[in-house]
């Protein structure tokens, strides 16, 4: 599926907006990990490296997302950042599966967010007001989506409209024009694109950026421990592939 102009069409992302947006995207949430004991390990792969999520329904299936939840998503984050000539979008970097393992943990619940009352209607500087935790706001916004796809009478669910259709509901949903039942429309397109663009550049560890494609599109290297050679060489292309924080593939001892 070839990128759309989101001036025009819908929200996706090109490349050039992509890489110019210089939006600095925390990670939702964080893998538990084994600490290294006694003196640093100087040998590749000897580090203690954290436990990584699998990736991709195929492999382990989905956490939290229910069938038609998971192809909603699968649908909806590769318009948002679509594969092009440069390389993986969204969808084949894993980001359906960051999500997924992100729902159903601590970011999922809301857990240290505070979640009482009163639930006013608030500003828009104080950003998330909604009582729903994230796990619910995409529980019920997606089944929303679908129903209201469905009455519209194109397609039986998101997923399956064409792709200019898709991309017009995600701008209804991201200018807050798309009447849902009970989800805020805007609430939930904020939500969704954030989580997609840290999913697409979050270390691999969390289930996305898969083979790293995210850091390699931007020349991010990563957890590599010693930058010292190349401190002093400025305007210079970084030459190094990146590491994760497990390390790389070729490091494997198999």
């Amino acid at each position: 599926m070839k990128p759309t102009d989101p001036e025009s069409r819908g929200p996706a992302l090109t490349r050039r907006r992509l890489l110019t947006a210089g939006v600095i995207v925390p990670v939702t949430g964080a893998a538990a990990a084994r600490v290294i004991q006694g003196d640093m390990p100087w040998q590749e792969s000897e580090a203690a490296a954290p436990p990584a999520a699998t990736h991709g329904p195929a492999q382990s299936g989905y956490l939290f997302f229910a069938a038609a939840e998971g192809v909603f998503v699968e649908a909806a984050v590769a318009r948002l950042i679509p594969k092009d000539d440069l390389g993986a979008g969204a969808l084949e970097a894993g980001v359906p599966t960051f999500i997924d393992r992100q729902l159903a943990g601590d970011y999922g619940r809301g857990q240290d967010w505070y979640m009482q009352g009163p639930w006013g209607e608030g500003e828009p500087t104080q950003g998330y007001q909604t009582r729903l935790t994230p796990a619910s706001l995409y529980r019920i916004a997606i089944r929303e989506i679908d129903d209201a796809v469905n009455k519209e009478g194109r397609a039986g669910t998101f997923a399956k409209l064409g792709a200019d259709d898709q991309d017009r509901w995600l701008k209804q949903l991201e200018e807050g024009k798309a009447q849902l039942a009970t989800a805020d429309a805007k609430s939930f397109f904020q939500m969704l694109m954030q989580n997609t663009l840290e999913g697409f550049w979050a270390d691999p560890i969390y289930g996305g950026n898969k083979d790293m494609v995210g850091w390699k599109l931007i020349g991010f290297p990563g957890a590599r421990y010693d930058h010292s050679p190349f401190v002093t060489k400025h305007n210079q292309r970084y030459p190094l592939p990146p590491v994760a924080i497990s390390g790389r593939p070729e490091w494997s001892k198999g």
